[in-house]
Parts: C-alpha cells; sequence; structure tokens
C-alpha cells in the first residue's frame, strides 16, 4: 500500500480571503511585462504588416511622359516625371537656372517666367500641361548682348543687392508693362504684389519698371 505525499499548501497572505491568489510582486509584475512587449514589438517588427503594404522596393514608380514645348525661342522634347513642375524641368532638365526656387510654394515669385505671354510661378506650373506651350525665361529676354529694357532699367536704378528675387522681379515687371498695368506706381505696387524682396528694393523696382514702360 503505497502513501502519496500531500501536495505542499502556501498560505495566504494574513488578511486576505481563503482560497484567493495572492498578486504578482512588483519587480515580477515588471519583469513580465517587459519581456511580452519585447516579444509583441518583435512580432510587429518581424511579421507581415497589418495595412499589408508592399515593401518599398516592391512599390511602382511614378509614370513619365514626353512634352514638347518651345522655351526661349528653341523647340525641346523630354520626358520627365509627370510630377515635375516647370522651375524643375527648366533648371534641372535645360540647364537654364536664371529662374529662381524661392519658396517652391507659389508665394515669393521668384521663379516667374512667362508662358504664351502670361506671368506664372514655375514651381506650381506641371510640365506635362504645357505642351505646346512658348515658354520665356529671364535667359530668353536679351538679344545677344543687348539687353532687355527692363534689365537695363534694373542696372539704371539700382534695383536689386543680393539679386536673388531680380530674376522673377525682371519677367513680372515684363508682364506687367504687356498687360497695361503701369499707370501709376501704386497700379505697378499692385499687380507686382506677389513678387518679395527681402532686401527692400521696391521703390527703385517700381522705378525700374516705370521707365521701362513710360520712357522716364
Amino acid at each position: 500500500m503505497s502513501i502519496e505525499s500531500p501536495e505542499p499548501t502556501v498560505s495566504p497572505p494574513e488578511g486576505s480571503p481563503e482560497g484567493s491568489v495572492s498578486a504578482p510582486s512588483r519587480r515580477t509584475f515588471v519583469m513580465t511585462t517587459a519581456v511580452g512587449g519585447a516579444v509583441v514589438a518583435g512580432g510587429l517588427i518581424a511579421g507581415p504588416s497589418v495595412f499589408g503594404a508592399e515593401p518599398a522596393d516592391a512599390a511602382e514608380e511614378p509614370p513619365d511622359s514626353r512634352v514638347s514645348l518651345t522655351v526661349n525661342g528653341e523647340r525641346h522634347t523630354v520626358t520627365v516625371d509627370n510630377r515635375t513642375s516647370l522651375l524643375d524641368l527648366l533648371r534641372e532638365h535645360l540647364e537654364l537656372t536664371g529662374s529662381k526656387k524661392g519658396c517652391n510654394a507659389g508665394a515669393c515669385g521668384a521663379c516667374t517666367v512667362l508662358v504664351d505671354g502670361r506671368r506664372v510661378n514655375s514651381c506650381l506650373t506641371l510640365a506635362i500641361r504645357l505642351e505646346g506651350a512658348e515658354v520665356t525665361t529671364i535667359e530668353g529676354l536679351a538679344k545677344g548682348d543687348r539687353l532687355h529694357p527692363l534689365q537695363q532699367a534694373f542696372i539704371d536704378q539700382d534695383a536689386f543687392q543680393c539679386g536673388y528675387c531680380t530674376p522673377g522681379q525682371i519677367m513680372s515687371g515684363v508682364g506687367c508693362i504687356d498687360e497695361g498695368h503701369t499707370n501709376s506706381p501704386d497700379e505697378i505696387r499692385e499687380f507686382m504684389s506677389g513678387n518679395i524682396c527681402r532686401c527692400g528694393c521696391y521703390v527703385k523696382i517700381v522705378r525700374a519698371v516705370e521707365q521701362t514702360a513710360h520712357g522716364k
């Protein structure tokens, strides 16, 4: 006849109800939580994405398109990413760096060019939308060694300091003159208000536009 040893019993802590299980110590709780958290985090990192996203290297490249346009009298046909702005097309593909990238958000006017005779912020204009368009940049104003009258007026009036905004100011001024918005200094300021000069040459810029428009 075998005699089984009774299982050892653990007395509940003093004051706890009969049959209740004692709570784990703070040390045990912290260690258990840390280990469990590491396992869960490891599963999220190593396992498949919960959103089913494909790895970055499997993502499709953005589509390209061909666009033909005339820039400063010369015809160009280029293939560009559909998201390419006219400014990036000019600077990075055609190496016409006169148009400046300032804010790249259409707020400063440093990138102003003429498209079919109208002033545009080239940083906000998609290149692929300009099929067949005629674009004029600051490089296309001069005739050989002969400056455009507004370019000469900027020199005569000392209408620039650092020069970063100057290409956009001149292109905007040419558009302003062609549009007939030069009847007064106030009108010039109003219709060139989208072009910012951080050096503060506004008075001389207006004088340069007046000189060109009215021969003053």
